[in-house]
């Protein structure tokens, strides 16, 4: 076997050591008897690590005790709609931001719930940059506002949290999330796909401030309720238990790791070389304005594209597969989150200095 290094967007790569751990722990967790996929959510095997996982998640982000952790199913696409669903509590207007693909996605969902008002979009830049905050138009009566803190495709990302006054501030930090420090309690929602920094697909991380749950939208499925799921525990129905457990493995993997603040020191050398390599190229260019530049998902074109397919293919032969970009977008993207190690940036970096070398 020869394990490569995966640049995917999602799902990613998984720390090899939380992989070896399950790959140990696969036909018999501890004296179980059984693996974990086998086991009952409600026995006492199940509870304790979901238990853990959610006090290891808590002390990871720093989690004050009047926010729910929930670990739903659905992803963070089925956010899109729980988010206006729990969120308007009699309001009819929303306040969102547009900074790109997924950004526009949660856009869509939530007009079927409210009346949406953009405060701010990147559209006429082709989502290359952020608008200054001091620009958003945010209704403060508005029943939150809404902003996906990265966007994977266009490849830029919020280095700080938006002061937006008093609205309720949501978060999809699905690419993003436990890369960098965060203050929670600047949001009443954070929520994240799994399978970008924490692991496995099939689950979503929903961190919920306690005054907001309980006002779900009128004739919402009961599965849509932040409500059950908090009462429950996340157990409202059968849970992704598989997928929970490995993301606790990777939290445990984050906290050996040295926490978040070690985490962010790696991903900011990586960004830091791998752009340095870019820009210091006439060959190589990353379209998005200095400022708005993503840690997790880097987009860079080749100044001649009949070459791309030239790249992908010596790339994969030295090991770096999955850079090919979005197809929206074109050119390349490297994904380097959480569980891309410095040594396969440095692979890639190497790479792509040979390529020019001899194709330039």
């Amino acid at each position: 076997m020869s394990r490569v290094y995966n640049f995917s967007a999602g799902p990613a790569a998984v720390p090899v050591d939380v992989l070896k751990k399950a790959q140990q722990e696969m036909l018999e967790w501890h004296d179980s008897g059984m693996s974990v996929m086998e086991m009952s959510h409600r026995g006492k095997d199940f509870i304790s690590i979901a238990e853990k996982a959610e006090a290891d998640v808590r002390e990871l982000m720093n989690v004050p005790e009047n926010y729910k952790v929930l670990f739903l199913q659905g992803g963070a696409t089925t956010q899109f709609s729980m988010v206006p669903m729990n969120l308007l509590r009699g309001k009819e207007k929303t306040c969102y931001v547009n900074t790109g693909a997924w950004s526009k996605k949660a856009i869509k969902e939530a007009k079927i719930h409210s009346n949406v008002h953009i405060s701010a979009s990147s559209e006429s830049t082709n989502f290359t940059t952020i608008p200054a905050v001091d620009s958003w138009d945010v209704d403060q009566n508005a029943a939150y506002l809404h902003y996906t803190s990265n966007e994977t495709i266009g490849g830029v990302e919020f280095h700080s949290i938006p002061d937006v006054g008093d609205i309720d501030l949501v978060a999809d930090m699905s690419s993003n999330i436990l890369s960098r420090e965060f203050d929670v309690s600047k949001f009443g929602v954070i929520y994240a796909g799994g399978q970008k920094n924490m692991g496995p697909s099939g689950i979503a991380l929903t961190i919920v401030r306690d005054d907001l749950i309980g006002n779900v939208k009128a004739g919402s499925p009961s599965m849509m309720d932040y409500k059950n799921h908090a009462d429950a525990g996340s157990m409202f129905n059968t849970p992704a238990t598989y997928s929970w457990y490995l993301m606790g493995l990777v939290f445990e993997w984050i906290k050996e790791q040295g926490g978040v603040s070690a985490i962010e020191a790696q991903n900011v050398r990586k960004a830091e070389k791998l752009y340095a390599a870019i820009d210091n190229s006439d060959f190589y260019a990353n379209p998005v304005e200095l400022t708005s530049r993503s840690r997790m998902n880097i987009p860079f074109t080749l100044a001649n594209a009949e070459l791309e397919g030239l790249f992908l293919s010596e790339a994969k032969s030295a090991g770096l597969v999955t850079l090919k970009g979005h197809r929206s977008v074109g050119g390349m993207r490297a994904s380097i989150y959480n569980a891309m190690p410095e040594e396969g940036v440095d692979a890639l970096i190497s790479m792509m200095a040979e390529f020019e070398r001899t194709k330039a």
